[in-house]
C-alpha cells in the first residue's frame, strides 16, 4: 500500500482512502480528500514535515499523518 509518506520528490499520486480520525479537519478543508492529486515538492531536514501540493494548494503535513493517507501512484 502506497501512502503520501512513501512519495519521492516530484512523484505524484491520487488520494484513495484514510481513516476518518487520522486527518485533521483543517487538512480536509484544504483539499486532502479522496480523488485529489497530491505531489511531494520538498522535505524538511530529517524528512519531517513533508511539503505537498494538493490540487494547487501547498501545505506541510507531518510524516506520521502522511503515512495514514493511502494513495495510488501516478506513473509517467
Amino acid at each position: 500500500m502506497a501512502t503520501i509518506a512513501s512519495l519521492e520528490l516530484g512523484q505524484s499520486g491520487i488520494i484513495k482512502d484514510f481513516p476518518v480520525n487520522a486527518v485533521p479537519l483543517k487538512l480536509l478543508e484544504m483539499g486532502c480528500l479522496p480523488g485529489n492529486e497530491v505531489s511531494l515538492i520538498q522535505t524538511a531536514p530529517f524528512n519531517d514535515p513533508l511539503y505537498l501540493n494538493i490540487n494547487g494548494c501547498h501545505l506541510a503535513i507531518r510524516k506520521e499523518t502522511a503515512a495514514k493517507i493511502e494513495i495510488e501512484l501516478i506513473h509517467g
